[in-house]
């Protein structure tokens, strides 16, 4: 049976929460990834994702090089271990709709790696099918309620 540890990928980049919106496009440019985990020294804090900074931070007018990604980050962040099945952390990643998941060592609980549905979809095509429809259905969408923004 696979493990996550032999899908994820190993060199994973971080972000502070102190860094700008603006910095995290860019690393993600140069990356060609479409999320960074937001590390507070050597803990997971969150996520920042392009749609975080599209739809919290661009779309509420926020200045990229302004603001900050632990304003706009995603904090509730699944995790899964290195030495979880495949399988077990496809349903999960239907189950609440993300494309790529942290793998955070349970002994030193520091991020080693990061798995995405394409490294499973490349490695391990059993599942990928119906975790990509449920995480394809559309949902609610991310609106924030904090601030001085008012939807009409």
């Amino acid at each position: 049976m696979q493990t996550i540890q032999d899908m994820m990928t190993r060199d994973v980049q971080s972000i502070s929460p102190q860094e700008t919106v603006q910095r995290a496009a860019q690393m993600m440019d140069e990356l060609n990834v479409g999320s960074i985990p937001v590390l507070d020294g050597h803990r997971l804090v969150g996520m920042i994702t392009d749609r975080d900074i599209t739809v919290r931070s661009t779309a509420a007018g926020e200045a990229p090089g302004q603001a900050r990604v632990g304003d706009v980050m995603s904090t509730d962040v699944r995790t899964c271990a290195p030495n979880q099945t495949v399988d077990e952390v496809l349903g999960q990643m239907g189950d609440v709709q993300i494309r790529r998941v942290p793998v955070v060592d349970e002994a030193s609980h520091e991020v080693v790696g990061i798995v995405s549905l394409g490294d499973m979809a490349a490695k391990h095509s059993a599942g990928v099918d119906h975790t990509l429809e449920e995480i394809s259905t559309p949902a609610a969408p991310d609106r924030s309620t904090t601030g001085s923004q008012t939807r009409h």
